[in-house]
């Protein structure tokens, strides 16, 4: 049984013992091109295993036990002169308390620091190197930083540093501007702040025997943004096409891995291509590299997929792992900058993408929080790094496009977007009890007179998008969205047509007596439809449906859904399809009809 090293970032561990592990080790000659490098990615995609490896591999103390760790591996076939040629200072700045005053976060960051090279100091000494003297200055650690130097300056062998998550500070910050927080980071940071004198003492001390090389991961590039006169050497390679897939899995890779887990389950090679199918649909679609073409699956989302798979021999019963939901928070965020609300709104539709001239490579914290300096191109970087956008490409005219990189992130933004529209939480319970008529009974009506009734009133109010189709399907899929149950989609391509939204209840849900839904919407301005708003309140049901305008609408919309019914039974087995047509007449009033009943009519007659 494979053995998945879920929330492991412990490369020696993993390695040695028998667990899961995508070989990225043959990028080690590229990354030793570059004396001081930088490279991003979102959280929770392996940057910390990354360093592991290469703490692993270069640091001399463990120069016995390479073949054990990578004689199997790529690197290990032919490993370049340096492995197992330094000492290694590796520091992670998640671990420093970002909160409280100035004083404290220099006290949290310098106790972090110190005990990383007193954890150097032992592991080395116990490998028998007779280190001199080291002195640890509790109220100084940059002082302890120059006594670890000036101890391996006696050893033929430069240090290697290694920095995690070097961005901490920044992101909480942002996540939480208060008064002293943001204060509290630009002490930090600017003039003489502890941050920035410690950067600027990496810098001075690299080459030579001192910090010959320098490797620093994160989430964003803000901290180099604002401390650029202190560190201003690293070579940025998180667009280099040859690091694209430097964390993250392959698809061949995933596909490899279902199938062994199939088989260990006795299932056929049918159900491994359909839980690729599965994992394709949710889980793919990263791309971190401008006009580039390699797409990779998160490894967090994976191994919990995997896990699950394999303990289960079936799917998890939810497809977003409860590690990356806390990325709502970057929606959130998003959604109180000045046109953030408009932009997280239209990209709650599946397809919906930004286009951009540039991805911008650095940002600093006074940009973030200022609103001169929040455009578009500064939001979709800002969502970019943080992994709720992806690289997708470029238009005609050579802008990139930036999409929401498959169906468990584009749940954040559908969940964003209740929130925005339906704060108080009682009110969406209401909103969730119609939804289930549509789920399990077929009946659309109750969710129709709930958005008639509690989402018009904020369109009206507040101008989410201009009004029309795409307005009115936002609405029904913040209501309708259910990941857990189904396979959503928002305008699926059936053989070169679009449906507008449908809802195939997942493979390993059809056990339940729930319905497929297909729903096809029209939207008809009050100058469409040459009615005033009153008029239109004050006309029965019938007799808006009996509307010229809008009987011609809903006649439209029934051929193209009777259409998309048929294809899609044509691509799914066992359909149990429900087709609707919604017609929304301005903010005011809304027409549906059941397709179904009328196919019955129609087959009987």
């Amino acid at each position: 049984m494979i053995k998945f090293p879920y929330g492991m970032a412990d490369f020696r561990q993993i390695v040695t013992q028998g667990y899961f592990y995508c070989d990225r080790t043959q990028a080690i000659p590229l990354l030793e091109q570059a004396q001081s490098q930088l490279f991003i990615r979102p959280r929770r995609f392996g940057k910390s295993l990354l360093l592991s490896m290469l703490e692993n591999y270069y640091d001399i103390a463990r120069k016995d036990d390479f073949k054990a760790m990578f004689g199997h591996l790529a690197i290990g076939q032919d490993p370049t002169p340096q492995h197992n040629f330094y000492f290694i200072l590796s520091l992670d700045f998640s671990c420093v308390d970002p909160t409280g005053t100035t004083d404290d976060v220099k006290r949290s960051l310098y106790n972090h620091i110190n005990a990383c090279i007193e954890d150097s100091i032992q592991t080395y000494r116990f490998s028998g190197f007779d280190l001199p003297e080291i002195t640890i200055d509790r109220s100084d650690a940059l002082y302890s930083i120059r006594s670890f130097i000036s101890a391996i300056k006696t050893f033929a062998h430069p240090i290697y540093l290694l920095i995690d998550e070097y961005d901490n500070f920044a992101n909480t910050v942002m996540m939480l501007p208060t008064h002293d927080s943001l204060n509290n980071y630009t002490a930090l940071v600017h003039n003489e702040g502890v941050l920035r004198t410690f950067f600027k003492m990496v810098k001075s001390s690299t080459g030579g025997v001192m910090f010959d090389r320098v490797f620093i991961t994160g989430v964003s590039p803000v901290v180099l943004s604002d401390i650029t006169s202190g560190y201003n050497i690293a070579e940025d390679i998180f667009f280099e096409p040859e690091f694209g897939d430097l964390c993250g899995f392959r698809e061949e890779e995933v596909a490899k891995t279902l199938g062994d887990i199939a088989a260990d389950c006795g299932l056929g090679e049918e159900k491994a291509s359909e839980a690729l199918e599965m994992m394709r649909t949710y889980y793919n679609g990263y791309n971190f590299v401008p006009r580039g073409r390699r797409v990779v699956y998160n490894p967090t989302l994976c191994l919990y997929f995997f896990k699950q798979f394999q303990k289960r021999c079936g799917y998890p019963h939810e497809m977003l792992d409860a590690n990356l939901a806390v990325d709502c928070s970057k929606l959130e965020y998003t959604a109180n900058l000045p046109g953030g609300r408009d932009m997280v709104f239209a990209l709650a539709e599946r397809e919906a993408s930004i286009t951009v001239i540039r991805v911008s490579s650095r940002f600093g914290l006074s940009e973030m929080l200022s609103n001169h300096f929040r455009d578009k191109t500064f939001i979709a970087s800002f969502l970019y790094y943080f992994g709720v956008l992806t690289l997708a490409g470029e238009t005609d005219k050579l802008q990139l496009i930036l999409k929401v990189p498959n169906l468990v992130m584009h749940s954040l933004y559908v969940e964003r977007v209740q929130r925005m529209m339906l704060p108080d939480p009682v009110v969406r319970d209401w909103g969730r009890l119609a939804a289930e008529k549509v789920y399990q009974e077929g009946d659309i009506e109750p969710v129709c007179t709930f958005v008639q009734d509690h989402l018009f009133g904020v369109f009206k109010n507040r101008d989410y998008a201009q009004a029309n189709e795409l307005t009115i399907k936002t609405a029904f899929l913040a209501l309708l969205y259910n990941d857990i149950l189904y396979i959503m989609d928002s305008e699926p391509e059936l053989e070169r047509r679009y449906a507008d939204l449908t809802m195939i209840v997942r493979p390993d849900m059809r056990r339940g007596k729930i319905f497929d839904v297909l729903i096809e919407f029209k939207f008809m301005s009050l100058k469409q439809l040459g009615l005033s708003g009153e008029a239109i309140r004050s006309i029965s049901p019938a007799e808006l449906c009996a509307l010229p305008t809008v009987k011609h609408a809903l006649e439209e919309g029934t051929v193209q859904v009777m259409d998309y019914g048929h294809r899609l039974a044509d691509r799914y087995r066992d359909l149990r399809l429900k087709k609707f047509v919604v017609a929304a007449l301005g903010f005011e009033r809304i027409c549906f009809l059941n397709a179904d009943v009328l196919e019955e009519c129609t087959d009987n007659s």
